[in-house]
């Protein structure tokens, strides 16, 4: 304490951060790389573990036989499904009617935003069944989900199968606490959004659907693309990059990988291993670690679940893939694992809380703690505290240097380039969407290419708009104008990031790794020709093309130039789906905010 309270003492650290503050940037984001690519190394991660003692794999015994049952149901699913070109709405009633559940259907509609070319959809229209199991021992104040998506294309008619397995075996069973809804949602996300915002009355993204007649749950569970034989492909992540509770994540690999000895359960399309002191472990490690971080960053919903992590509900995604072992599990397998996840769920007493929330995932087998893993961002904050904490000394030093002999600039100096900075981020925001119809009348573009391509055109011309707006004032062209601006770029950028990797940690590192270092060194004196270069290198357009290029090498499918620009545009029009449609914040927090505090940098290079 004597060190910060003493005036002297302070005045020496000040001094030594000054001379020392180029080496300890350098040595602060040399430590932050380092501690993230040792986040896939034993010591950094700590094995998973069941923290809920009532979903230990010990807690129950799985009696499902109904395998053959579920081969019969998706195989006349699929017939009823070709007959009539869609969801069979009328034959998944008369069946779940006939296996003693509460029917329901739920219409809904939506208009998107903009056509999305990718589905060839613009206006949805579809309908949501489920069915209700009320729990003979309780007074349906809580359920559980298990969902299926039915949408064009998709051949999940053994999921759909499975689950009226599952639920005429369920329904001979008296051992229930809990509600079971058993949901088929049309359109994938979008029925699953109708469905969500409709069961707890709300209204977040404008979708017009009906009413559902069902109390409310603490958990739910997503099981899609369910094909016999099969291995086992869990996902986890959900809009806004969060993730369930660990416990939930860790009972369906305890399950299938322990208890049923051999089964497979990859995580982002990799297989674990087991090995873990060895290096080909430790890459493979990493690069799953990457792919996490990689999607996650994209703040885009990895299934159905990903909308129930909205809504404090956790939720997960269970996938089947027909991998090339000569051994694989049947149906049978699968509905005795999906009934001892059911049965250890009905077991709790309270909502899923004492495992952690925030996580990566080299492996299905160990997980990084978030106190683990922020070190990382917190040594590459480091740099900007260390940009702006010599501020003051350096204006002394300039001052007895007779520097600043021009007069003192007031706060109308910053005004100009803050207010058309922010005003790009909101034009980048609102004008695309806005405008496409008169783009497509005067040029020969579509709907949906007419949005992607506007906000092309307004990224690039924000380069070009700003940064000379400040040469009309009065002493604006002083040291202590652009140091100024700088200052407040540091400190805003600094916010930002900080904010940002509460909620998303991957987004947040990955803007702090390329935008963090060019910030600290942007000036307008110097090679001001290399520092543009690297400051348009680090824009989010351009970490977002890379991050495409990275995410298509660690899944050993290398693409051709065109291939990754046509890449680059198909992820700037799902950004902006995902926001209008899910809620997802990626899109408004690079518009709104990441971007305007960029066009500030670039301002403080081009400041003379």
């Amino acid at each position: 304490m004597g060190l910060l309270s003493d005036p002297y003492r302070r005045r020496a650290l000040s001094r030594l951060i000054l001379r020392l503050n180029t080496p300890l940037c350098i040595l602060s984001y040399l430590a932050g790389l380092g501690w993230f690519l040792g986040l896939a190394s034993p010591p950094f991660t700590l094995r998973s573990y069941m923290s809920e003692n009532a979903m230990g794999s010990t807690m129950v015994e799985e009696q499902f036989v109904f395998g053959e049952r579920a081969l019969s149901y998706a195989r006349e699913f699929a017939g009823h499904r070709k007959k009539v070109g869609g969801i069979p709405v009328a034959w998944l009633e008369k069946t779940m009617w006939n296996l003693g559940l509460e029917v329901y259907k739920q219409p809904f509609s939506r208009t998107l935003p903009f056509p999305d070319e990718m589905r060839e959809r613009y206006m949805v229209k579809g309908t949501n069944v489920y069915g209700i199991l009320r729990a003979p021992r309780a007074a349906s104040t809580e359920s559980l989900v298990l969902s299926v998506p039915c949408s064009t294309g998709q051949h999940n008619s053994q999921a759909v199968g499975l689950m009226l397995a599952l639920a005429s075996y369920f329904r001979g069973q008296i051992y229930w606490a809990k509600d079971i809804i058993f949901l088929v949602n049309e359109h994938d996300l979008i029925g699953m959004e109708a469905w969500l915002e409709a069961y707890h009355d709300v209204n977040v993204t404008g979708e017009a659907s009906g009413a559902v007649g069902a109390g409310a749950g603490p958990v739910s569970v997503g099981a899609r693309d369910v094909q016999s034989p099969l291995d086992v492909a869990v996902g986890g992540l959900g809009t806004g990059a969060g993730w369930p509770n660990l416990d939930l994540c860790t009972t369906f690999p305890d399950a299938f990988c322990r208890k049923l000895n051999g089964c497979c359960a990859p995580l982002q399309g990799r297989l674990q291993r087991t090995d873990w002191d060895t290096l080909p472990a430790y890459v493979h490690s990493l690069q799953t670690l990457l792919l996490m971080v990689l999607k996650q960053g994209s703040g885009r919903p990895q299934g159905d679940h990903g909308l129930f992590l909205r809504y404090h509900i956790e939720a997960i995604t269970v996938r089947g893939i027909n991998s090339f072992r000569q051994y694989k599990y049947d149906m049978g397998t699968v509905g005795k694992t999906l009934e001892g996840m059911f049965r250890k769920l009905n077991n709790l007493l309270e909502r899923l809380h004492q495992s952690y929330f925030f996580y990566l995932l080299p492996s299905l087998a160990r997980f990084v703690s978030i106190g683990v893993y922020m070190p990382a961002f917190g040594f590459l904050i480091l740099i900007l505290v260390l940009k702006i904490s010599p501020e003051p000394q350096l204006r002394a030093t300039a001052a007895r240097g007779g520097l600043w002999a021009e007069s003192r600039p007031g706060l109308l100096t910053l005004v100009p380039p803050l207010l058309i900075c922010h005003a790009m981020g909101l034009t980048l925001y609102f004008l695309p969407v806005l405008g496409q119809h008169v783009a497509t009348q005067h040029f020969p573009v579509s709907e949906s290419e007419a949005v992607v391509l506007t906000v092309i055109a307004i990224y690039v011309a924000g380069l070009a708009l700003p940064h000379n707006t400040h040469r009309v004032l009065t002493g604006c062209g002083s040291e202590r104008s652009w140091m100024t601006l700088k200052l407040l770029s540091l400190l805003y950028l600094a916010m930002l990031l900080g904010c940002i990797t509460l909620i998303n940690f991957s987004l947040g590192f990955l803007l702090a790794v390329t935008m963090v270092p060019v910030a600290a060194i942007i000036q307008p004196k110097g090679p001001k020709y290399l520092y543009a270069v690297l400051l348009v290198l680090v824009t989010p357009a351009v970490t977002l093309l890379l991050s495409i290029v990275l995410y298509q090498e660690l899944i050993e499918y290398p693409i051709s130039a065109l291939e990754c620009w046509q890449l680059f545009l198909q992820a700037v029009s799902e950004g902006l789906l995902d926001h209008y449609l899910y809620g997802s914040i990626v899109f408004p927090f690079i518009a709104l905010f990441v971007y305007p505090c960029w066009l500030l940098l670039w301002n403080v290079l081009f400041w003379k």
